[in-house]
């Protein structure tokens, strides 16, 4: 089964009952259960308890302990409201009967009103950057061991950054850094059922990719650095217009600050057409290891 398929497979959710709901992580060696699959998993779980005609238009999320990917998630959802025009969704994730995750969801009925965004930024489109496994096999002597086995791992979504400048030993300018953003592409690696449902959760789960990297970029470091011990701790997301996961999309990133060891990232995510159909923000640890035994500054 493609990676695809299989993570597809891992969010069609186990019932328990009307409220309660079972999810599992796929058998990739994690040794922690990714943020995203936690998120996609809950907002699913939310979602098999809302009418159809409501979508999620927010959702908060705390990452409260690192999750282990050999046992299962359970997953209890707290139906606080069900309105005309809105619905409330409380979710807690468990596993060995200790909450590792929680998620707050609204859900919105559609309908007409006012409609601005912000212009997407000009960047190169998609099908000039080079493909992830092209891109370790070109520049594999400037690009860290654990940057490319990031690349090189099968994934169900594809991504492809606008700029490697930062990963290739070229530094950034202290004009650079003083402007942190990222731009990446990225799709599902297949062509998905027609389920807005579905896309949506796939967003949530692709949405935990890179952000928390760019809160690092104004100091120089990565998240793939061998000392930096990265994390998530708490994601919000906003969803704005329709859109399909499986068509390009175009997450820009910026962090406005990183202080005791926690950093901030934003992002909006525009379809490759200039919509902007997300915006999210994503607080992580980023803590510099240190030798044992040695304080650190």
């Amino acid at each position: 089964m493609s990676e695809t398929r299989d993570l597809l497979a891992i969010l069609d959710l186990e019932s328990h009952d009307s409220n309660r709901f079972r999810g599992r992580s796929p058998a990739v060696g994690w040794q922690r259960i990714f943020g995203g699959l936690v998120i996609s998993q809950a907002l699913i779980a939310a979602m098999r308890t809302v009418d159809d005609a409501l979508r999620p238009h927010s959702l908060h999320a705390y990452f409260i302990l690192s999750g282990d990917p050999a046992l299962p998630i359970d997953y209890a959802v707290d139906r606080l409201r069900d309105g005309r025009s809105f619905a409330t969704r409380q979710v807690v994730a468990r596993q060995n009967n200790a909450a590792i995750f929680t998620l707050s969801a609204s859900f919105h009925r559609s309908e007409a009103g006012y409609d601005h965004q912000q212009p997407m930024p000009d960047v190169p489109q998609p099908e000039i950057l080079l493909p992830e496994k092209e891109l370790v096999a070109r520049f594999a002597s400037q690009i860290s061991p654990s940057l490319q086995r990031y690349f090189l791992r099968e994934r169900p979504i594809e991504l492809r950054p606008v700029s490697l400048k930062r990963y290739l030993g070229e530094g950034l300018s202290a004009a650079e850094r003083a402007n942190p953003v990222q731009y990446v592409w990225f799709r599902a690696a297949e062509a998905l059922p027609d389920d807005p449902r579905l896309h949506i959760a796939l967003l949530a789960y692709a949405s935990d990719m890179t952000l928390v990297d760019t809160a690092l970029i104004a100091h120089g470091r990565s998240v793939f650095d061998p000392d930096i011990q990265g994390a998530s701790l708490d994601h919000a997301m906003w969803f704005h217009r329709d859109f399909r996961l499986d068509d390009w999309l175009l997450y820009a990133q910026d962090s406005p600050s990183t202080s005791h060891a926690l950093g901030l990232a934003r992002g909006l995510i525009f379809t490759r057409g200039g919509k902007l159909i997300a915006s999210v923000a994503q607080e992580g640890l980023l803590r510099q290891k240190t030798p044992r035994g040695l304080m650190r500054p």
